[in-house]
């Protein structure tokens, strides 16, 4: 998802999800009615950037908890 990887290349974890967060016909052709929030916490981007080129996608707890 280009989207994605722009947020997570630039430092960003994946914040929330959002179920049924995009009602759109476009919305749930990609994605289900899925949408993400990210978060850009400044003292952690640089960690966050570096976890996701290692192959880790950053995400906060409750998002870790449902997976």
């Amino acid at each position: 998802d280009p989207v994605a990887h722009f947020h997570l290349t630039n430092g960003a974890r994946v914040e929330r999800l959002n179920f049924l967060g995009d009602l759109s016909k476009n919305g749930f052709r990609q994605s289900h009615g899925m949408m993400v929030n990210y978060l850009y916490k400044l003292g952690d981007i640089e960690k966050n950037h570096e976890r996701y080129t290692d192959g880790h996608i950053p995400a906060s707890g409750s998002v870790r908890e449902l997976i």
